[in-house]
């Protein structure tokens, strides 16, 4: 039997059944134990969290890095957050290593290599997809991505065969211009004729103004398209950033047909209202936007009820990694929910959803990828201490030590 080379214990360890004290027996940075409290051999060196709650990193799969990895990551360890999956830019603005800013997509091939010794949190990438080069698909794939990304809008049917075929999930930007543009259309015709002869404009400045010309039938006709899509070529598809209540009815009766689709949601969908956004606050502006309190309690007990898996923060909206652990757990202890729930929104789900098979659990085999976190603290202390395989890489009030994460690849069979 292997001795432990660390132990990190707590009396409060969310496990699939309930939280419990437990011992966490870590060797070469994997759990190979999940012992008694009590159980601590001689002279192991032991972090003890006493009361605070031990629970696993964070796994958050929708991450821009429009910051660079370095800044990205660091804020991603004082979140709680161990594992980022980084979508493409298709800008071509992402920041990466000098002289390669990557777009990790089929057009411009894949250098997804984050600067050496960059990171403090393990890193994979989701490869973007150009319809018009589907040959470039299977490169990804060799390339180690995750799985791939795309805009519903676009022509994609000619690479959902070659993606199915190779059984990585497929990411979905469901949203579609044309309600829209109907919608700015229908504003345009709703002013008097006097306006629209000096050219006069609704006030932009408004947020009621800015989310009425992002109708939710923008995302629920994609999500129309997306699921007709799964139907006809079985590709594992997951819908990004929901927002709309609108659509939870289509995604149920798509799941109650066994169809592989899933969805997430975001923090600022769960812990922001339209009615309390003041006019001219730009940092509340996303796509799709923030909605009205209705919508949010839809939301809510959707997820609660499994129909939406998984909370990720899609950075760097409103929500950021640092701030997306702690600002959906305030609003879910608020509802009743559980630090397990907690756990399968925002570290379990996320990780299957990746493929992952290491990451986002406290059990045997698994990297030692933990978080220690006060329950009852206010959001900016609400995260202690961050741990990638048994390593510290944030602790609140110090200085953070070398970046140890490492790259993710998947090689898919």
């Amino acid at each position: 039997m292997f001795l432990p080379d660390l132990i990190h214990r707590s009396q409060r360890t969310p496990q699939p059944a309930a939280n419990r004290p437990a011992a966490l027996h870590i060797r070469h940075g994997k759990i190979i134990g999940v012992m008694d409290f009590d159980d601590v051999p001689g002279g192991c060196p032991t972090d003890d969290a006493a009361n605070a709650v031990l629970m696993p990193g964070a796994v958050d799969t929708h991450v821009h890095v429009a910051e660079g990895f370095e800044t990205t990551t660091r804020a991603a360890a004082a979140g709680g957050v161990t594992t980022i999956v980084v979508m493409p830019d298709e800008t071509g603005a992402e920041a990466g290593p000098p002289a390669r800013q990557p777009r990790w997509s089929a057009k411009a091939g894949s250098p997804m290599r984050p600067a050496g010794g960059t990171c403090f949190v393990d890193v994979g990438f989701w490869g973007g997809i150009d319809p018009g080069n589907v040959a470039g698909i299977d490169a990804l794939a060799a390339d180690g991505v995750l799985g791939f990304t795309c805009d519903v809008a676009t022509n994609i049917r000619p690479a959902l065969p070659v993606v199915a075929k190779l059984g990585l999930p497929l990411l979905v930007h469901a949203v579609l211009p044309g309600p829209s543009e109907r919608a700015a259309a229908t504003a345009r015709a709703s002013r008097g004729w006097i306006s629209r002869l000096v050219g006069a404009a609704p006030d932009s400045s408004k947020y009621a103004t800015y989310l009425a010309a992002h109708p939710k039938e923008a995302e629920n006709e994609a999500i129309a398209v997306a699921i007709d899509l799964c139907r006809t070529f079985r590709v594992r598809m997951h819908i990004l950033h929901l927002s709309s209540s609108d659509a939870l009815t289509p995604l149920y009766h798509a799941r109650a047909s066994r169809l592989p689709i899933s969805a997430e949601t975001c923090p600022h969908y769960l812990t922001v209202v339209a009615e309390e956004i003041p006019d001219g606050a730009t940092a509340f502006l996303c796509d799709p936007p923030i909605r009205e309190r209705e919508n949010r309690e839809y939301l809510w007990a959707s997820l609660a009820g499994g129909l939406i898996e998984m909370v990720v923060s899609d950075h760097p909206h409103v929500s950021s990694l640092q701030v997306g652990l702690a600002a959906t757990w305030t609003e879910a202890k608020a509802r009743g929910y559980t630090l397990n729930q907690l756990v399968d929104w925002m570290c379990r789900a996320p990780a299957r959803l990746a493929r992952l098979e290491r990451k986002g659990a406290i059990e045997v085999g698994f990297d030692a990828d933990l978080t220690i976190c006060n329950p009852d603290a206010t959001a900016d202390a609400f995260v202690e201490r961050t741990y990638l395989r048994g390593a510290r890489v944030y602790e609140r009030g110090k200085p953070m030590g070398l970046p140890t994460g490492q790259l993710l690849e998947c090689r898919s069979s």
